[in-house]
C-alpha cells in the first residue's frame, strides 16, 4: 500500500481509531536502524492479530532546538539532506515488493518550528501525512494567529496538529500549566486545526522532572473537543495508563525516548557479554587494569567479525527497538472482539 498522504484518507484513519477505541501510535526516529524497527514490529502484530494493514505513523523533528532528528538522520548534520533520506527510505520500505507494502504508513513532521523551520514550510506539503506546527515558544495569542494563518494556507492538503500550549509567555518566563478544557477549547476555535497537542503533565519542555500523565485533564478537554488530543511525552506514561488512552480522548500517541533509552542498555550488556570479541583481548585487559571492566569478563575468545562490525551493533539495537515497539503496540493495537 503507497504512503498515505492524502488529507481525507488520514483523517479517515483517525476515524476508524476513535470508533475501534485505538489511539495512532507515532514514533519518531533518526536513523534507518529505528525506522526498520518501527515497521517490522508492526508488520509482526499485524500478523499476530489478523491485521496485516495496520496504520502507523513515523515522524521526524526539524529545527526544534530540543533535537533535530532529520539533521541527526545523516553524518552531514544538514536537516535537508536528512528529511531526504528519511523520507527516501519510507518510500523503499513502502514499495510493492517491500514486506511492509501492506502497513499504512503516514508521515509526520514534529515540533515544526513557525519560525526556525520557515524554509522547511516552503517545501510541498503534499509530501506529507501530517505537521504538528509548533508556536508554543510565544505567548497564547500570537500562537493563535500564527496557527491559523497555516491552516488557512495549508489546511486543505494536510492535517495538521497545534501546540496548545505556551512555554514561554509574554514575560519570557518558562511556563509548565497543563491545557486546560477552556484553553483547548478556544484554542481549537481560534486556529482551526484539526488535532490539539496538548500538555497533560507528560511535555517534556515545559515539565522536566516532573513528568505525570493527568488522565482527568484529558478526559475534560475530550468532553469540550472530542478524540482529538495528541500525547507528547508517552515515554513517561505509566504502563497501566497506556491501554486506556483512546478512553480519554487522546487519538494519537507520540514516543521516541523510550525506543533509544530502552535500547541503549541491551547494546551495552551485549557489547560487555562479548567485549573480547568486539574489542579483542587487549582492550579489554587495559579496561580490567583501569578497573571499568570487572574479572568476570572473558579475554580468551580474541577479535570476530560477527561482534565488531557496525551491523552487529545495529542488529542488537533494532531486535531491542522492535520489542519496545511491541510492547507499546501490545497496548494499543488489540485484537477485535469476535461479534455475539
Amino acid at each position: 500500500m503507497p504512503i498515505i498522504t492524502d488529507r481525507q484518507a488520514v483523517l479517515a484513519i483517525y476515524r476508524e481509531a476513535a470508533a475501534r477505541k485505538r489511539v495512532l501510535p507515532c514514533f519518531c526516529t533518526e536513523n534507518l536502524t529505528t525506522t526498520e524497527a518501527i515497521l517490522d514490529a508492526v508488520l509482526a502484530h499485524g500478523a499476530a492479530i489478523g491485521e496485516p494493514d495496520l496504520p502507523i505513523s513515523l515522524a521526524v523533528t526539524n529545527r526544534y532546538a530540543h533535537r533535530s532528528q532529520s539533521a541527526n538522520y545523516t553524518q552531514t548534520r544538514r536537516w535537508d539532506i536528512g528529511l531526504k533520506l528519511f523520507l527516501a527510505d519510507l518510500h523503499v520500505l513502502a514499495g510493492e515488493d517491500s514486506p511492509y507494502s501492506q502497513l499504512r504508513i503516514l508521515i509526520h513532521l514534529d515540533h515544526t518550528q513557525f519560525d526556525a523551520d520557515e524554509a522547511l514550510l516552503q517545501w510541498d506539503m503534499n509530501a506529507f501525512s501530517s505537521i504538528m506546527f509548533d508556536a508554543s515558544s510565544v505567548p497564547l495569542d500570537e500562537n493563535i494567529r500564527r496557527t491559523r494563518q497555516f491552516v488557512i494556507r495549508e489546511g486543505s492538503k494536510i492535517v495538521i496538529e497545534g501546540a496548545c500550549d505556551e512555554i514561554v509567555d509574554a514575560t519570557g518566563d518558562i511556563r509548565c500549566e497543563l491545557t486546560t478544557a477552556e484553553k483547548a477549547q478556544a484554542y481549537l476555535d481560534g486556529t482551526g486545526v484539526d488535532l490539539i497537542v496538548a500538555n497533560l503533565g507528560t511535555e517534556h519542555r515545559a515539565a522536566a522532572g516532573n513528568l505525570t500523565y493527568h488522565g482527568d485533564h484529558a478526559r475534560r478537554i475530550r468532553e469540550k473537543v472530542g478524540p482529538r488530543i495528541v500525547l507528547h511525552g508517552a515515554s513517561s506514561v505509566p504502563a497501566g495508563q497506556i491501554a486506556g488512552l483512546a478512553d480519554d480522548g487522546v487519538c494519537k500517541v507520540n514516543l521516541w525516548t523510550a525506543l533509544e533509552r530502552d535500547a541503549s542498555p541491551v547494546l551495552f550488556r551485549e557489547l560487555v557479554a562479548h567485549a573480547d570479541q568486539a574489542a579483542g583481548s587487549q582492550a579489554v585487559a587495559e579496561l580490567k587494569a583501569a578497573g571499568l571492566l570487572g574479572p568476570a569478563c572473558r579475554e580468551d575468545r580474541g577479535l570476530s567479525i560477527d561482534f565488531f562490525t557496525t551491523v552487529y551493533r545495529q542488529t542488537v539495537v533494532f531486535q531491542a527497538m522492535r520489542r519496545i515497539v511491541g510492547g507499546y503496540l501490545a497496548q494499543w493495537y488489540r485484537p477485535a472482539r469476535p461479534a455475539r
